[in-house]
């Protein structure tokens, strides 16, 4: 019985939610480094929205990383004095502390066929797409459904 118990959590785990240790404060305010995301994986296999938060595989270091996806294939990104423009359209993002960015600057550049584009919250200090550029979907490992301190 106990073996099965243990499969049943280990499959569950490997297929289903997996819980992941933050380790950068990239996505502060939202998730602090040092909580736990459970990351929901059946949901990489599906559309992913813009806003949603995804844990990836980060091409610089092949880490398991989380930012929050802004744009989706075809899309434009820009961003104009710490302002997200999706398409030429100013985004609305109360979870981005914009005074610790003013003056910012990037783009605009198009998102490339079967990507995505992910920012970190707090991108004073996050490494994102503006680094490393777009993220094919398939790099996408899932949805972060919540994350505890």
């Amino acid at each position: 019985m106990a073996t099965i118990v243990v499969l049943a959590v280990l499959s569950l785990r490997a297929w289903v939610v997996e819980p992941f240790i933050v380790r950068s404060d990239s996505m502060e305010p939202a998730i602090a480094s040092g909580s736990i995301a459970f990351v929901y994986k059946p949901a990489a296999a599906g559309a992913i929205e813009n806003g949603a938060v995804v844990a990836f595989t980060n091409p610089v270091d092949g880490h398991t990383a989380i930012k929050r996806v802004v744009a989706g294939e075809g899309q434009s990104v820009a961003i104009r004095d710490a302002e997200l423009y999706v398409d030429d359209v100013l985004v609305a993002e109360a979870f981005v502390d914009h005074s610790r960015i003013d003056a910012t600057y990037f783009g605009p550049v198009t998102v490339a066929a079967g990507s995505v584009f992910l920012l970190g919250d707090n991108r004073a200090v996050s490494i994102d797409s503006r680094d490393f550029g777009d993220i094919p979907v398939t790099s996408i490992e899932g949805i972060v459904i919540t994350a505890t301190k």
